[in-house]
């Protein structure tokens, strides 16, 4: 990038762009897809967004971080939650998404809609999941 990594602006979406599994750089070597942020008229920065499979990657590992674990040594709540959080993230939208989220769990695909279901059931309302 042809301005300094430390500009008050680039320092405010750092922890966004990163949370996300985006990429920063130059914004003179932005695709169409990649997101121009302007700052004072001038455009400033790039950022390169994840793949929808590569976000679910990014979050899953986040939350082995968060965790202090493989989320596959989780105790059967702590996957219930984990489901829950992902969910809300919009984790089972992507193409094998709840194959992905079974094989970081160590569960099932059966056991994933479980949790769902459970979820679902457990707030009153259909689950836009089960028929997958």
């Amino acid at each position: 990038m042809t301005e300094p990594r430390d500009h008050p602006f680039v320092a405010a979406v750092k922890p966004l762009v990163d949370a996300m599994g985006g990429e920063l750089m130059d914004p003179a070597l932005a695709q169409p897809d990649d997101v121009v942020l302007t700052w004072e008229g001038r455009d400033l920065l790039a950022v390169r967004l994840p793949q929808l499979s590569e976000s679910l990657d990014h979050i899953l590992a986040a939350l082995e971080r968060r965790h202090g674990m493989p989320l596959a040594r989780l105790d059967r709540k702590s996957k219930q939650d984990v489901v829950r959080i992902l969910e809300a993230r919009g984790a089972f939208s992507v193409r094998h998404g709840v194959e992905t989220v079974a094989g970081a769990l160590g569960v099932s695909r059966f056991t994933v809609y479980n949790y769902l279901n459970r979820e679902s059931g457990a707030q009153g309302k259909p689950n836009k999941n089960s028929q997958e």
